[in-house]
């Protein structure tokens, strides 16, 4: 039965508000898998699993697979169908509510082993995510308590190019991810190999995520505070966009920069990451010297 009959059948249908578009090719679902280097030991925390035609891929190849799935009405479907699979968990629910490790920590068909602290928990993630929500679920996987130590995701193309894109054309969500792990395009997917067919084709995207943040900063959450403020306005020089982002007079932002070795009239979007590590340092500094006070101004 194909997708859309599947879905009829069941009276469901996809859902625009959550992006959802379906993909059942088998090549390439196991392209997917295959960009995940699943073996029989791995755990996988699936998010979006929709009709579960990639479920089953990633099933019959790890040791364990979560699937965390938004819709209610698939949640039920997918569950129904993969009742008798011991090592998948089908739970309802948005993965944002709750850390990536707690969802696998979760009773379902397979307890999570007695005694295993969640910190211990070594998995993987694979993903096949809408436009609207893949920035944020990034950050979410990366920034998590307990990382995951490889993320396969479905994105836009477009997205797949931002993600790996270098100065002096770079972005928020670029900066964000190669901070925090080694990414590449694996394959790009056309529009055409899904149901409801997209406007646009698709790439899957592996990241390796880094045991620690590919540059020294003490504090990773002030950095990617200024980051945010930079790309805040990204039209802008810096000093002028950290300044209206970090609530800092313009000659304070200027100080800062200048602290960093980072001209004051330079865009966001030709920093390098060891320039925004630079200046997260300047940053930290700023703080704790107590120049802060000093650099912020009273708008």
């Amino acid at each position: 039965m194909g997708v859309k009959a599947s879905l009829k059948d069941q009276g469901l249908a996809p859902r625009k508000r959550w992006g959802q578009h379906f993909l059942t090719d088998p090549r390439i679902l196991g392209s997917i898998a295959d960009a995940a280097d699943i073996t029989l030991a791995d755990t996988i925390l699936e998010i979006g699993p929709g009709l579960g035609h990639l479920t089953r891929v990633l099933a019959a190849r790890a040791a364990r697979v979560t699937a965390v799935e938004v819709d209610a009405g698939l949640a039920a479907k997918l569950g129904a169908e993969l009742a008798e699979n011991l090592n998948v968990d089908i739970l309802q629910g948005d993965i944002l509510e709750r850390e990536p490790v707690e969802w696998l920590t979760l009773n379902g068909k397979r307890k999570h082993e007695a005694g295993v602290e969640p910190a211990s928990i070594s998995y993987k993630v694979v993903a096949n995510l809408p436009y609207y929500i893949t920035s944020a679920i990034l950050r979410y996987l990366l920034e998590a308590a307990v990382k995951p130590r490889l993320i396969v995701v479905m994105v836009q193309r477009e997205v797949a190019q931002r993600m790996i894109a270098r100065p002096p054309s770079t972005n928020l969500l670029a900066v964000t991810v190669q901070f925090l792990a080694d990414v590449r395009i694996v394959r790009t997917i056309a529009a055409g190999a899904f149901y409801p067919r997209p406007k646009v084709d698709s790439s899957v995207v592996r990241l390796d995520v880094l045991e620690r943040p590919r540059f020294d900063i003490a504090d990773t959450d002030g950095l990617f505070t200024l980051v945010r403020a930079g790309f805040g306005e990204r039209r802008k020089q810096l000093r002028n966009s950290l300044g209206r982002g970090l609530n800092l007079e313009p000659a304070a932002a200027e100080a800062l920069l200048t602290r960093a070795l980072v001209d004051p009239r330079r865009r966001a979007e030709s920093l390098s990451l060891a320039e925004w590590a630079g200046l997260g340092r300047a940053w930290e500094r700023a703080k704790s010297d107590g120049s802060l006070g000093a650099l912020r101004g009273t708008r």
